[in-house]
Order: C-alpha cells, then sequence, then structure tokens
C-alpha cells in the first residue's frame, strides 16, 4: 500500500505503533505551524524494550513501502527514538521521558488527534 498523503502515512504508523502495543498515541497536524514536517506522531511505551520495538517495527513496515528514515535519534536501549520520515516525524518515548519533554505541550497550538484502538478522535481543544 502506497501512502496517497503524509496523513495516510501518519495514521498507518499510529495502527502499526498500536498494534505493537504502544501507547497514548498522538498525532499533531504540523502543516501550517512547522516547515520541518506535516504530522508529529507520538507514543509512549512501557519500557525501553518497547521503544526500541515499536521503533523497529515501524521501520520495517516502512521498508515494505520503500520509506527509509532520513535520520534516526536514539538507538537499542534508549528511553527515547525520534524516526525523521521526511514528511512525518515519529517519537517513541519512554512514559516518563514523554511527560518530561512535553512536546504536545510545545506544539499546544497544533490540531491534534487522540489514536484509539483502530480510529482517530479530534481533540476538543483543538477545533
Amino acid at each position: 500500500m502506497k501512502y496517497e498523503t503524509s496523513s495516510d502515512k501518519a495514521r498507518s504508523i499510529a495502527q502499526i505503533s498500536s498494534d505493537k502495543k504502544g501507547e497514548d498515541i498522538v498525532l499533531l497536524d504540523m502543516r501550517g505551524i512547522s516547515t520541518v514536517c506535516d504530522w508529529f506522531v507520538l507514543i509512549s511505551a512501557s519500557s525501553s524494550r518497547r521503544v526500541n520495538a515499536i521503533s523497529k517495527t515501524i521501520q520495517k513496515a516502512l521498508a515494505k513501502e520503500k520509506i527509509s528514515p532520513l535520520h534516526i535519534e536514539g538507538k537499542q536501549g534508549t528511553s527515547w527514538t525520534l524516526l525523521d520520515c521526511e514528511d512525518v516525524v515519529v517519537h517513541v518515548f519512554y512514559k516518563e521521558v514523554r511527560e518530561f519533554y512535553g512536546l504536545e505541550r510545545l506544539w499546544s497550538e497544533a490540531p491534534s488527534e487522540q489514536y484509539v484502538g483502530k480510529c482517530l478522535e479530534k481533540t476538543l481543544q483543538n477545533e
């Protein structure tokens, strides 16, 4: 499946991470706010091992679509991995690290969608 839009890619990454037991998955719509990317996908994990497993699973799924991250920050055993997939930047955090950095607060003006199971719910604050 080729991604037609950056939104499709972000939502697919959300689904992949959910299937791998990612938690508290939030998509931030960065279009019109940042020139760096169109979407941030924020994912929490219950351990450093889970951070690594989710990141690797996302990379494998994207590789099937012939997509390689332009840059990867954080390697095995870390508490935060960043995957720069050009128009989508993925942050996989150990829960406490995500709370510390507070990207949702930093980018609070970005419309956000909470990924729950197989669906997205727009947050009321951004409508």
